[in-house]
């Protein structure tokens, strides 16, 4: 089920922090990995897995290759501590990105083009392949440095969490293979922060997507018939937009609030219908909503089926996604890993805002099974450009979040 290799070279070789043209060499392999295009869906990840069995070799550290599902690979690089029985650091990553829509980009997005402010341009270059990197060359730093940590580090990349997860880190923390790493705290992403602050996540709210099926009188466009589909629509359409409201403007009340902190309601798809002058048998509506830690989902499901009921006969819900509540992991001082991450990231003067991701991470896996895991890319001052046009990342910011990880990695690694 897996493959495994072992390096040659030695771990106290030193390499050159620049190459031949003068740039860094992270910045270098960061570029290079941008370039693979692991672009969602059917994904071809071999190109990953070369260009991460060469990033072991060069740290001298052992690579595992585990195939759970066919073409699915999930990588994990692993620097042994000094005491191997004490619980491991997870470091995550995911290989796969979005697609991109070439026409409107002014770079190449699998060029990794380097403009003359330093700014990187790549799909991937916020989510998040400079943090796989990161945490690579933070342990080159070590390693260069003479440094061992008391816990072992696993630096983990898994495929399609872009599209779910399902046949990556869903399934990886359910193994055999996940359970012998002994992880007792993981680091994951977090997005960028466009201020001063750096965002840091300790919770994701709870995924339901859904179709609604409004079902209604078939017939002519010209008469005015009873128990439409579009009238069952109107009604569900309105309560769903009626809570929206309620929630932009608990939003909008409290600046204290994240948009992580409130229920988001979308309407993303309608569908049905064949022609203009023809009322149609049924209208699909699809929605996505994303539940507040604070929400209780049981009365929210009872909420939904009796819109539905009221909205008349035959009118259902079908959960194309349903997550079931998963804790947020416990910001208090009885968490070691958090009063250890927290006593660094303040002796290095940074702003931090503890808040609950937006979207959806692999963290919420980890988290499932009681790991606490903290979502946190170190991209302040920098726009938040994840699946979005154009996504870029200045070297200096990726450079800088090497410094960061550096201080934070090997206390936890320590603790």
């Amino acid at each position: 089920m897996s493959a495994i290799k072992k390096s040659n070279c030695s771990s106290n070789k030193k390499s050159c922090p620049e190459n031949n043209h003068g740039e860094h060499i992270a910045v270098t392999n960061f570029r290079e990995y941008l370039r693979i295009p692991s672009v969602q869906p059917n994904i071809n990840y071999d190109d990953c897995v070369k260009f991460l069995e060469k990033q072991a070799e060069s740290l001298g550290l052992p690579i595992k290759v585990h195939s759970f599902v066919p073409g699915k690979p999930v990588v994990v690089i692993t620097w042994t501590g000094l005491e191997p029985g004490e619980q491991s650091i997870l470091l995550n990553s995911h290989m796969d990105v979005v697609p991109v829509y070439p026409e409107e980009w002014t770079h190449d997005p699998f060029g990794a083009e380097k403009d003359e402010n330093g700014n990187i341009y790549a799909r991937g270059a916020q989510d998040m392949k400079c943090v796989g990197i990161q945490y690579l060359e933070t342990i080159r730093r070590y390693i260069n440095e003479g440094k061992r940590c008391k816990r072992t580090i696993h630096v983990s990349f898994v495929p399609d969490e872009e599209i779910g997860g399902g046949e990556g880190m869903s399934l990886f923390v359910t193994t055999d293979v996940f359970k012998k790493l002994n992880v007792g705290c993981a680091l994951d992403e977090g997005i960028a922060s466009p201020t001063e602050v750096f965002a840091l996540f300790n919770g994701e709210r709870t995924i339901w997507q859904m179709k609604i099926h409004c079902p209604g009188t078939p017939g002519h466009g010209s008469l005015l018939h009873d128990n439409t589909a579009a009238e069952k629509v109107h009604l569900i359409m309105n309560k769903f937009m009626t809570l929206r409201q309620e929630e932009k403007n608990k939003l909008k009340a409290n600046k204290n609030l994240t948009i992580g902190d409130v229920t988001t309601i979308n309407i993303t798809m309608l569908s049905g219908g064949v022609q203009v002058n023809v009322l149609p048998p049924e209208f699909i509506l699809g929605v996505d909503c994303r539940l507040a830690v604070d929400r209780d989902l049981d009365a929210f499901l009872t909420m939904i089926q009796g819109w539905c009921k009221d909205a008349g006969e035959g009118t259902r819900v079908e959960f194309t996604s349903k997550d079931n509540y998963v804790p947020p992991t416990l910001l208090i001082e009885k968490n070691k890993w958090w009063t250890t991450l927290r006593g660094q990231l303040d002796s290095l003067k940074l702003e931090i805002k503890p808040q609950i991701f937006p979207g959806g991470t692999d963290s919420r896996y980890i988290r499932k099974i009681g790991i606490p895991a903290f979502g946190f890319s170190p991209m302040n001052k920098t726009p938040v450009l994840l699946h979005d046009n154009d996504e870029f990342l200045n070297e200096k910011t990726f450079l800088r979040g090497i410094d960061i990880y550096y201080s934070i990695i090997q206390a936890l690694a320590n603790l």
